[in-house]
Parts: C-alpha cells; sequence; structure tokens
C-alpha cells in the first residue's frame, strides 16, 4: 500500500495548565480527569480506528468489509446451485440412502478468509492505482510477496502478462488467483500465472547453472 503519515491520536490537556497554576490542585484535579476522559473516548478510539479500519495490514473483518465497498470489489464469491442429489435434503429425507452428497441447493456466497480478504483488498487497490508497467508491478509484488518470490514476465507482443511464482502457492493463494481478475497489467493485455520452483537449465546469470537447473521455458 501506499505511504501513509504517521498518525498520532494522543493529546496532552495537562499541557494547557500554565506555570503559575501549578499549586492549584482542584484545577489539576479537574484537568486529570479530563484527560483520562480523553484519552479513553479519544485516543483509544481513533488508535482501534487506525488498527482496525484504515490499516489494510492490520484491520479486522469489518474494516476490511469497509475497504471492499470504498474499492468496490467482492470479498466473496458466487456459488451456484448443484443439480445433483444433495445428501439429505430429498422430500422427506429420503435420500439419506440414495448415492448422494453434500451440496447447496440455492445460489449462495462463499466467503473468504481475513487474509484471502486482505490479499483481495491489496491488489485491487494496486490495479486501480497502477500504470501497468513491469517495473511499477515488480516493485508492488516485492512488497507483497517478498523479493524474487513473484515477479512479471513482459513477452513484448501485447498478449499476456506473465506472473511468475517461484514458490507454490497454497490453496488459499490459488483460489484468489483463479477466481479474482485482479493482477495488474495495460489495458487490452490479458494475463497468465505459472509456477516454476526449480532452476532452469543454462538460464542463470552468465549461465552459471548449467550444471545445476533442468531444461525449462
Amino acid at each position: 500500500m501506499s505511504t501513509v503519515q504517521e498518525f498520532d491520536a494522543s493529546v496532552n490537556l495537562l499541557a494547557a495548565i500554565l506555570w503559575q497554576y501549578e499549586d492549584a490542585e482542584k484545577l489539576k484535579a479537574l484537568a486529570v480527569a479530563k484527560q483520562a476522559w480523553t484519552t479513553d473516548n479519544q485516543t483509544n478510539f481513533w488508535l482501534g480506528w487506525y488498527r482496525d479500519v484504515f490499516n489494510v495490514d492490520t484491520a479486522t473483518a469489518f474494516g476490511l468489509s469497509i475497504w471492499g465497498r470504498i474499492l468496490n470489489v467482492r470479498l466473496g464469491v458466487e456459488v451456484e446451485p448443484q443439480d445433483k442429489v444433495n445428501f439429505g435434503f430429498g422430500a422427506f429425507n429420503k435420500n439419506f440412502n440414495a448415492p448422494s452428497n453434500f451440496g447447496v441447493t440455492s445460489d449462495q456466497t462463499q466467503g473468504l478468509t481475513i487474509e484471502q480478504q486482505r490479499l483481495v483488498i491489496k491488489l485491487r487497490y494496486f490495479q486501480l492505482t497502477s500504470r501497468g508497467t513491469v517495473p511499477e508491478i515488480n516493485r508492488f509484488l516485492g512488497q507483497l510477496f517478498g523479493d524474487g518470490n513473484v515477479f512479471v514476465i513482459d513477452p513484448h507482443d501485447m498478449s499476456f502478462a506473465i506472473y511468475q511464482f517461484n514458490f507454490n502457492p497454497d490453496s488459499q493463494l490459488r483460489f484468489i488467483l483463479d477466481e479474482f481478475d485482479l493482477l495488474p497489467r495495460p489495458a487490452g493485455v490479458g494475463v497468465k500465472w505459472q509456477v516454476k520452483m526449480r532452476p532452469v537449465f543454462g538460464f542463470g546469470e552468465y549461465n552459471l547453472n548449467f550444471n545445476n537447473g533442468t531444461f525449462g521455458s
């Protein structure tokens, strides 16, 4: 995400007491009570809002749902009903012994985990703000997945932007890649993603891995 100025929600009301009132104990007691109220009802509120809503890295499900509305991105996947016989849902539940399985009988939305939602929000934000250049995308991928773990390749024919993963994406990440069209690329260009976990024969720096890798494309 973009760099944001550090947020300071603290308020020091005691600084308003002038030196000549240092011996005014009742006045100081009122200021201390007001400071405690301000800390509980203002400082802690804004710190919690920053943590749970504004900062995508720490936002809760509530905060991510707000980001989803702001960025106009869904945080779930529509699941269509199945035509097959579903376990235990026949007339009078007579199909308990029939060859059936669990399933849905109406349109439903499959929700995402908190981390999946966080990833969707970050990808959508960058998709909306990126120019789609290879250097810019690769800098973002380094921030999101760590340097060297994922990068984009430009085949120089305006056909596809190819995302290469140097690790095996888990099922949650694969689900996002398959179900959401969020990988940034220039307008009018398609997108593909692939996994390459082994060094390729003869294509390392100065071709030094001729004795280490295997053939690959």
